[in-house]
């Protein structure tokens, strides 16, 4: 018997089960390491495969949308693959699987307890995650973002000492707080005014509300979605450095801030809609607040001697990049940030592998003990150089290109002051990451400080290797990821 190829509308469903399916795997196998880490690469790479056949599907026409019977009768919880989605989820999944390699590095050399545990909340991060990219309305979304939240707290608080239970309770008092008073609030009013959830082309609240309430809308929205950490919604992301590095790559790279990024750039085009949000006063009132992240988040990075806390405040500023992209309202600016998603997540994780390392080979967290490592870990520390590239948009790295449109976007619109803001951090990023490679390179190695001292383990080091490339791969071949965007924008209705 023949049996017929499982529709491609279905396949969302299976990029979320997936991960899912492996926790009891996960569990059963957690007396024997390899096996239970076998489990998770063996789920991780039959995401890639499921998330690489979505995106063939999708490359050949639309992807009928799949609706399941949720909680209110009304509101079926739907399935749709769109472009801004599937570029999310082939990011999320594509790392899910390198951070994983590196995580068995990371966790055996640094004998961290509770692997297990990890493995499993990890795999429900990357289901959830999963959820939120083929989200195909508002209450979807919310319900996978709520998931993850949770999923994570565990990771947070992996020590189990007191200050990892203290970053905890900041954790998820803010993202549950937030979601819950302000973002589930703005999708209650959303749904009153516009009689539907669903994410379409135009938006759906166009000639639904008037100004005032779009803009109180719009404001809940943007400090709702506290994963995207605009301040002062941002306190949470710092807190949570205390997790292993592998957790860190999770939040900063793979999953929880992405999914609040990309949350905001798809409700603001598929909700609000770039003529809607063109004449909204508090969408300048926002970009300020946005504005004002990027610049502050980069200056207190300059303060920090912690390498982890340092990255944490550069993701910060980072993030708020794609909310000013979401918040200019321009085809140009959508595709920077939607772009400035992959970019970043390639070299963000590239930085927090390079800090995992330090950690697990030369047992240094702050980045004044960095003196004359790269001679003894010259790898960790190019790599770290080339991931400062893409973050600061340097060539030849992937994002350059992600800036460009970004700033391109403002000059459409003729925001000057944003054009600044760009340039201005740009030079921060500068100062805050470059001298990190150049002292480890260029200063002296202090007496005895070499002493035992060798490169982390090899997949860590694999796992940087792989992050390097996708850096280079996005500057040289941004084409497609462009070509795959400016779908997303003939979906929005922003082209014809």
């Amino acid at each position: 018997m023949i049996m017929a190829p499982l529709p491609a509308s279905w396949l969302p469903l299976v990029a979320i089960a997936l991960p899912m399916a492996c926790v009891p795997l996960i569990l059963l196998a957690r007396r024997f390491p390899d096996v239970r880490e076998g489990i998770t690469m063996a789920g991780a790479s039959l995401l890639i495969v499921v998330v690489a056949l979505l995106a063939f599907a999708l490359s050949l026409g639309p992807v009928a949308p799949l609706a399941v019977t949720g909680p209110i009768a009304d509101l079926p919880l739907t399935m749709r693959v769109e472009p801004l989605g599937m570029l999310f989820a082939l990011v999320a999944g594509f790392l899910w699987l390198i951070t994983s390699i590196y995580a068995v590095g990371y966790m055996r050399a640094h004998h961290e307890k509770n692997q297990t545990r990890f493995y499993v909340f990890f795999a429900i991060a990357i289901g959830a995650t999963m959820g939120i990219a083929f989200a195909g309305d508002l209450l979807t979304l919310f319900i996978f973002y709520e998931i993850l939240t949770i999923s994570t707290f565990p990771l947070v608080t992996h020590a189990q000492n007191d200050e990892a239970r203290r970053a905890g309770r900041l954790y998820l008092g803010i993202l549950m707080g937030t979601s819950i008073g302000l973002f589930l609030l703005a999708i209650v009013i959303t749904y009153a005014v516009a009689g539907t959830l669903d994410f379409r082309p135009g938006g759906i609240l166009q000639d639904k509300v008037q100004p005032a309430l779009a803009g109180l809308l719009l404001a809940l929205y943007v400090f709702g979605i506290a994963k995207a950490a605009v301040m002062p919604m941002h306190r949470w992301l710092p807190a949570a450095m205390v997790a292993p590095t592998p957790v860190s790559a999770l939040l900063h790279a793979v999953a929880v801030v992405k999914a609040g990024a990309f949350s905001v750039l798809k409700i603001t085009t598929f909700i609000f809609g770039f003529d809607l949000l063109a004449g909204l006063t508090a969408t300048g009132l926002l970009q300020a607040v946005a504005a004002f992240t990027v610049i502050a988040a980069s200056l207190v990075a300059l303060t920090k001697d912690n390498l982890k806390a340092r990255l944490a405040y550069s993701t910060i500023s980072q993030l708020s990049y794609i909310v000013l992209a979401a918040l200019i309202a321009d085809p140009a600016a959508f595709l920077g940030g939607g772009f400035h998603i992959a970019t970043h997540a390639f070299g963000k994780i590239t930085l927090f592998f390079c800090a995992g390392a330090i950690l697990v080979a030369a047992h240094k967290t702050r980045i004044s003990e960095l003196d004359g490592m790269g001679r003894v870990m010259p790898f960790t520390f190019a790599a770290f150089l080339i991931g400062s590239f893409s973050l600061i948009g340097l060539p030849p790295m992937g994002g350059l290109w992600s800036k460009w449109l970004m700033i391109q976007g403002a000059f459409n619109t003729q925001h000057w002051i944003l054009i600044g803001v760009f340039a201005v951090s740009t030079l921060l990023n500068i100062a805050y990451l470059l001298p990190i490679p150049f002292r480890a390179f260029f200063r002296p190695l202090p007496d005895g400080a070499s002493s035992g001292v060798r490169e982390a383990p090899l997949p860590c080091l694999a796992a940087m290797a792989v992050t390097i490339m996708g850096c280079l791969a996005l500057f040289f071949l941004p084409d497609p990821v462009i070509a795959f965007l400016s779908r997303a924008l003939s979906l929005s209705g922003a082209f014809p």
